[in-house]
């Protein structure tokens, strides 16, 4: 018993001092993301205006870093600052459209499948069904 106490210590020691760095280092993470006014973008803390509604990105457009998540981006100016900058959380409504016929196209395609599958089954039952009628007359 006593030689398992030091080593039930040792690893309960690593487990704490694990944990104090990983701590310190989401605590640090926490102090980068807290950035300064000026590099926030302006449209999370000003009212703003949409000056070009959301499009899919140009050629040019794909070296903003704005652009690459979505593929869509939008161009707003800041009412309080005057900026103008991009905004990439925009979706446009061809897009929503064509996801919604998508999921509908998919919905159906699986809805005739599994008609088609029931239907199978049902044939198939009915005729062993038939079958076992068939067999029964035939023995009396």
């Amino acid at each position: 018993m006593a030689p398992a106490r030091p080593r039930l210590c040792a690893v309960l020691g690593l487990l704490l001092c694990g944990l104090r760095p990983a701590a310190a280092m989401a605590a640090a993470d926490e102090r980068r993301s807290e950035s300064p006014a000026a590099a926030t973008a302006c449209w999370r803390v000003e009212d703003f205006v949409v000056a070009q509604e959301c499009g899919p990105c140009s050629g040019f457009q794909m070296t903003v870093p704005e652009c690459s998540p979505t593929g869509f981006v939008e161009r707003i100016n800041c009412a309080g600052s005057g900026r103008a900058e991009f905004k990439s959380s925009c979706r446009s409504a061809r897009v929503e459209a064509r996801g919604f016929w998508r999921f509908v196209g998919a919905a159906l395609a699986v809805a005739a499948v599994a008609a088609a599958l029931v239907l199978g089954r049902q044939r198939v039952l009915d005729r062993r069904a038939l079958e076992k009628v068939r067999k029964q007359m035939e023995s009396i």
